[in-house]
């Protein structure tokens, strides 16, 4: 005779209110007897706790229930740290990768820009011109003209400020000469002494002549009073 088929009970809640506190006291006990077979055939540890619909307490543990409580707060305490630090590490690590990323991008903007000034200097200077067309020679001779103008004109400049700060100090120089050929004048009048500038070409010669005798011009009736009809000493300044 073949058995039949147990019918399969649907999960639900059960309505009727003897029927579930049945129910309940039924697959209780079944579920506290698979548990402490599991503490035994693996060596582990349990804790069953149930409040019933009529907040009834009902507890089952391997040991202390509260000492399993403990462990399964640290427990999960630790993992959620753990995870918190987990996600902090990986955070960072985006957030590191993202600016590696972009610094490495700048270099690169960097590195080309000084490889396009480094080939623009060359072929200003004529070099580095075999993959221009003519145009972009074209392009350069402009610019190398525009550079040739521009230093002609800062020389240009240049010069013509030297020369103009040359007449100044010349201009100077002049005005410094005269204020001191005034001077002399000014003294010469007042010691009674003439120079060479301020004599006539024949009391020049007689002074010359003076540089050649000195004892001539110092005797009594010499030329050199008739000339000048006085006692004035003439003095030839610089060099013979």
């Amino acid at each position: 005779m073949v058995k039949p088929a147990s019918k399969k009970i649907k999960i639900e809640k059960i309505d009727n209110l003897p029927a579930r506190q049945v129910t309940y006291s039924k697959r209780r006990r079944g579920l506290l007897k698979k548990a402490r077979e599991l503490s035994v055939l693996c060596d582990c540890e349990f804790s069953v706790i149930i409040f019933s619909a009529t907040g009834k307490l009902c507890e089952s543990s391997s040991s202390s229930t509260k000492d399993v409580i403990t462990r399964y707060e640290s427990q999960t305490g630790d993992e959620g740290n753990l995870d918190q630090s987990s996600l902090d590490l990986q955070h960072d690590c985006i957030k590191l990768s993202n600016e590696i990323a972009d610094k490495s991008r700048v270099l690169r903007s960097n590195i080309w820009t000084v490889c396009l000034l480094h080939r623009h200097n060359r072929q200003m200077n004529g070099e580095d011109l075999e993959g221009l067309n003519i145009d972009e020679l074209q392009r350069l001779e402009t610019k190398i003209d525009g550079s040739l103008n521009r230093v002609l004109q800062t020389k240009e400049e240049n010069i013509i400020g030297e020369i103009l700060a040359l007449e100044a100090k010349g201009a100077e120089l002049e005005l410094a000469n005269n204020q001191l050929r005034q001077e002399i004048r000014m003294l010469s009048n007042g010691n009674g002494v003439a120079f060479k500038s301020d004599i006539s070409p024949a009391e020049e010669g007689l002074v010359s002549e003076c540089d050649t005798y000195p004892s001539s011009c110092f005797s009594s009736g010499s030329s050199l009073d008739h000339v000048s009809g006085g006692d004035t000493l003439f003095l030839k300044l610089g060099l013979p």
